[in-house]
């Protein structure tokens, strides 16, 4: 070390409310977002494609035509392609995450957080009701949470 070096600063780590807002984007991005694909993948309609039924096409070139089409038919539609972007993009949040807090931590609370939001979302997307069964298993994850929280303070 160069002892005419200035000092390096660290940069302060982020605060409680960062962690915490960090966690429920997450999971907000993996649970809100699943209920509201599902309903535009069951509701595609793929369009008739010729070559796809077409017996002199190779089975091969068939099936991997079937899978093209199918994904460029779905991610065309805003009402999917919109939900995975915002579901990719909580995926990148995690990746950030994870470089930064305890990873013992940050997989069980953005996981145990996505369930959480899937609950919500599949109420939002689709009208579905939340049972008494659900509740008291949701507030079982968050009792869960607040323990390994605790077990690391």
């Amino acid at each position: 070390m160069d002892p005419d070096a200035p000092p390096r600063l660290t940069p302060a780590p982020p605060s409680l409310l960062r962690w915490t807002l960090g966690f429920l984007l997450v999971g907000a991005c993996w649970g809100l977002t699943t209920p509201f694909m599902r309903r535009a993948a069951l509701n595609y309609t793929p369009i008739p494609r010729p070559a796809l039924s077409d017996p002199r096409t190779p089975y091969i070139q068939r099936k991997i035509l079937g899978v093209w089409y199918a994904v460029i038919g779905v991610l065309s539609r805003p009402a999917y392609a919109v939900p995975l972007l915002l579901n990719v993009t909580g995926s990148v949040w995690f990746f950030v995450l994870i470089g930064g807090a305890e990873l013992s931590l940050t997989v069980p609370i953005t996981n145990s957080l996505a369930f959480l939001f899937t609950v919500a979302g599949e109420w939002w997307a689709e009208g579905r009701g939340v049972g008494r069964d659900t509740w008291i298993g949701m507030g079982l994850v968050l009792a869960g949470i607040g323990l390994c929280v605790q077990s690391k303070s």
